[in-house]
């Protein structure tokens, strides 16, 4: 499959997060109802990885890769653990599009950072998304 079905597809299991995540945070203390959201993830992605026999592969992961996925794990953790603060207190609807401001981070911060070019189209994109996250909020 390509990318942009894979995108949709995050996307679509994205916002079922969010919905999921609103409800199952209903009565549970934020940290621990992101601790128990990061156990199935780890559980769930181990049985792919396995599953697909890429596990196989795990020795091969040289220090810098390990590096960066480590602190990759680690934003994540501080990404969700304010996710489910945000949820607990706000409405999914507000929450979720503040947090889709992650695009917008990304284009600015590829630009410097992965060398990706910083288009006039990104630029108007990512200003939509902006633009969009704000007026959700506000509503």
């Amino acid at each position: 499959m390509s990318w942009l079905i894979w995108s949709i597809l995050s996307a679509i299991f994205a916002a079922a997060t969010a919905l999921l995540a609103k409800v199952g945070v209903a009565d549970v203390e934020p940290d621990l109802a992101a601790a128990v959201r990061t156990t199935v993830v780890v559980i769930f992605t181990w049985i792919i990885a396995v599953s697909v026999g890429s596990h196989t592969e795990f020795t091969h992961i040289d220090k810098r890769s390990w590096l960066f996925l480590a602190l990759s794990g680690i934003a994540t953790g501080l990404s969700w653990i304010c996710y489910f603060r945000a949820l607990s207190v706000g409405p999914v609807s507000k929450v979720a599009p503040i947090d889709k401001l992650s695009v917008v981070f990304v284009i600015l911060a590829a630009w410097p950072l992965l060398g990706e070019a910083l288009t006039t189209r990104k630029l108007i994109g990512g200003g939509l998304i902006a633009a969009g996250a704000i007026v959700l909020a506000l509503s």
